[in-house]
């Protein structure tokens, strides 16, 4: 499918894109745990490395499209994240999508309204979730992380959080059985205000791929000579 351009009309800036948990979100996540308990073993390590309150940037590997559900089960507060635009072209999905924390960017642009969403998010001092990698690996390994993430947890003077998933890849492959679901959530990254986007997002994408298994860490498989 070819990427959706940025509209000349673009309806984002006229819509309600909710800054708090709404009730439509508190009652999906509880659906989701109850429906998926039955297909997934949910394994958190490391949940007390997400703050537990105020701003933060949490970037985590793509596998599948529904990677957005384990990480939320997983972490104890909500997350707002960037979604493909093309997902939100049905005006009730659209709505749905915006009343789960979820708002769309049109990749391959210079989407300024979403990071401009973004910081607004993390100005009321909330947590926005990005997959670094742009698109599913489907389970290829770690493909090269664009910069975007780093650079807003640089500008926002707020925590990266890095967290690996795996997998959610095999859901439903094993059944009757159920799939066990690793999340492991490493200690937070605190970059300095004049820091590198690319030089942490090296960083961050290497301490992801340093908690997945040997197959999915990818470009990022071999730490350089000399790094960190």
């Amino acid at each position: 499918m070819p990427r959706l351009e940025l509209p000349e009309n673009d309806l984002r800036p006229r819509l309600n894109y909710p800054l708090y948990e709404t009730r439509l979100h508190k009652f999906v996540v509880r659906l989701l745990g109850f429906v998926l308990g039955f297909f997934m073993d949910l394994r958190v390590f490391g949940v007390e490395h997400l703050p537990a309150a105020g701003a933060a940037v949490v970037t985590c590997n793509h596998l599948v499209n529904f990677d957005v559900f384990p990480l939320q089960l997983a972490l104890p507060r909500m997350i707002y994240y960037m979604g493909k635009a093309e997902l939100f072209q049905i005006s009730f999905i659209h709505w749905l999508f915006r009343n789960l924390g979820a708002f769309p960017v049109y990749r391959g642009e210079r989407d300024v309204w979403a990071m401009d969403h973004a910081r607004q998010i993390l100005a009321t001092g909330q947590v926005v979730a990005m997959f670094p990698e742009g698109t599913r690996s489907r389970g290829k390994g770690l493909a090269l992380a664009k910069p975007g993430a780093a650079k807003l947890a640089i500008e926002s003077g707020c925590p990266l959080v890095v967290v690996s998933v795996d997998g959610i890849q095999n859901l439903f492959t094993t059944f009757p059985r159920r799939t066990v679901v690793n999340v492991i959530i490493a200690p937070p990254i605190f970059p300095d205000l004049d820091a590198s986007p690319l030089a942490v997002t090296d960083q961050m994408m290497f301490t992801m791929a340093a908690n997945l298994p040997a197959d999915l860490r990818g470009v990022y498989a071999e730490v350089p000579a000399g790094f960190g």
